[in-house]
């Protein structure tokens, strides 16, 4: 298999790291993560992960609290889901980094993006946490910003859906699944699939993003390869 793309960032989420517990960390789930990262990096893809952290802690969770308390600790709940998935990999032998918008030195390196491009450089794969470091940001934003940054041919993000749909399909059985869709009807309708601080950055930037469920077989190596799955979602009409 050969891949469509040299340079991808994933977003994974939290929730479906979690599995069908819904909270926490299910280590089949990262392991199956794992061998299909694995996969494509032997095809010689570069390689960045920003993952959610909603299997631990979500802003809006802290209904009393300070938003921007409340987000940060979002963001620290990224961090541990990123160190547990730069442990699986690099006891697959694949060296990893995690690069944190919040300055934590004792854990992981501060986010840089010349030192995040030497890495690719150098073969590593680069794990980005806590967001963009700022409050009223969704992990959403952070990847979309993060795909402009290094310049990634494609934003992939990985859901606990197969898709983006015109409803919540959890609460309309007869929700319509989009194949294709484009920044402006994702902006203009209030798809919530996909924040429009994200949406926006990436129609800026032509960054197509392809959202899929990461339940299914294969699914990341698939998307890698070139093989419509889920919904795309780009400028072109």
């Amino acid at each position: 298999m050969q891949p469509k793309y040299k340079r991808v960032l994933i977003k994974l989420s939290g929730e479906a790291l979690a599995g069908p517990d819904g909270h926490g960390l299910n280590e089949n789930v990262i392991a199956k993560v794992v061998d299909q990262i694995e996969a494509i990096k032997k095809m010689g893809v570069e390689i960045a992960l920003v993952i959610g952290g909603g299997n631990f802690w979500r802003g809006r969770q802290g209904k009393k609290m300070d938003r921007t308390t409340a987000d940060h600790m979002g963001m620290l709940a990224t961090v541990m889901n990123s160190l547990a998935m730069m442990d699986a990999l690099e006891q697959r032998g694949m060296p990893t980094r995690v690069q944190t918008a919040l300055i934590m030195t004792s854990v992981a390196e501060p986010y840089i993006l010349r030192k995040a491009l030497s890495h690719f450089e150098k073969g590593r794969i680069v794990i980005m946490a806590c967001g963009t470091g700022n409050p009223y940001c969704s992990t959403d934003t952070a990847a979309a910003q993060r795909a402009c940054e290094i310049q990634a041919d494609v934003l992939m993000m990985a859901k606990n859906i197969d898709g983006i749909y015109d409803s919540d399909p959890k609460l309309n059985p007869a929700a319509k699944k989009y194949d294709h869709i484009n920044y402006i009807d994702i902006i203009k309708n209030g798809i919530k699939a996909m924040d429009a601080t994200a949406a926006t950055m990436c129609m800026e930037n032509n960054i197509p993003v392809i959202a899929f469920g990461l339940d299914e077989p294969d699914s990341i190596v698939r998307v890698v390869c070139g093989e419509r799955l889920g919904t795309v979602i780009d400028n072109n009409r």
